[in-house]
Formats: structure tokens, C-alpha cells, sequence
């Protein structure tokens, strides 16, 4: 009875580690943006809201290339807080 219950545990936590593996394998890598880096951006998925600060913060930007893979895009920008003055 022991074993079964063993075997049973085993073959849940397998299962469970297949489906942790499996999501983060669809989840993008998050890339870092510089000035050499070649965007090719098709479509732009979502924007991360900018705070309303007047500093440079840090912002996200999720995109689909032209062979259709998502790229998640970490970058700098300044906030929203900066009016005319």
C-alpha cells in the first residue's frame, strides 16, 4: 500500500514539474534594450504604464516580430510627470 501511494505521488509531482516546465518555456525572455539592438516589431502586443514622475524610469514594451514570436522589451523612459512650464 505504501508503494502505491509512493508511485502516486511520484507520478502527481511529475506531472506537476511537466506543467511548471511547459509554461515558463512560453513565457519570453525579457530583453534588455541599447541603441544597437534591431527591432523587428510587426505588432506591438502592450506598453507598460509611465508613472506620473518627471525622472527617467523603467518601461516594458511586449511585441510580435515578423516570424510571429513574442519578445518582451525592457527599456528607459522618462514618466509622464514633466509639464510645460
Amino acid at each position: 500500500m505504501k508503494s502505491l501511494l509512493i508511485l502516486a505521488l511520484i507520478g502527481a509531482s511529475s506531472f506537476a514539474l511537466a506543467d511548471e516546465a511547459s509554461t515558463s518555456a512560453s513565457q519570453p525572455v525579457v530583453e534588455q534594450y541599447d541603441y544597437s539592438t534591431n527591432l523587428d516589431i510587426k505588432r506591438v502586443i502592450s506598453l507598460s504604464t509611465l508613472p506620473n514622475v518627471c525622472e527617467v524610469v523603467p518601461a516594458t514594451m511586449t511585441y510580435e516580430d515578423h516570424q510571429g514570436q513574442v519578445h518582451v522589451l525592457q527599456y528607459r523612459a522618462m514618466g509622464e510627470g514633466c509639464g510645460e512650464g
